[in-house]
């Protein structure tokens, strides 16, 4: 038996129409075409310090970039996709992710951008600790009504 690539005839009338009964298509690459990803992310809160972990598999630390700047913590890497010629080594399909990922997070007040972050990469997960400011600095600003 032979796997037959199917794509769908309209593919402009299911676009952006989500249905909860749509189980994915084994042979379906929309999923995989954007050239960018968002990684999913977990913040904890403590007294002292914001940790971020991100899932980022498959890259090397020496890929990753991370700034913080302007109350905005930047995270991307980039990875060049491998050339595949397809039915290479009999695969049907590859799903493995080579793309590269962008994420900005703005973060709170209380975050002392003056102290350094701490960033490890591990096991695919990056992670960043933010410390906090003792006192959180206030921006507000009373204007005065003429």
């Amino acid at each position: 038996m032979s796997l037959i690539k199917f794509r769908r005839r309209l593919p402009l009338i299911d676009r952006g129409i989500p249905t909860w009964f749509e189980t994915g298509d084994l042979f379906d690459d929309e999923l995989f075409e954007n050239g960018k990803s968002i990684p999913p992310m977990n913040v904890k809160e403590s007294d002292s310090s914001y940790d971020i972990e991100l899932a980022i598999p498959g890259f090397s630390k020496d890929e990753i970039e991370v700034s913080l700047e302007n109350d905005v913590l930047h995270a991307s890497a980039s990875k060049e996709k491998e050339s595949v010629e397809e039915d290479v080594e009999g695969y049907t399909r590859k799903e493995f992710n080579y793309n590269s990922f962008d994420r900005r997070i703005k973060v709170p007040n209380t975050v002392n951008q003056d102290k350094e972050v701490k960033a490890t990469y591990n096991n695919g997960v990056l992670y960043l600790q933010l410390t906090k400011d003792e006192v959180a600095k206030d921006r507000s600003k009373k204007i005065e009504i003429e």
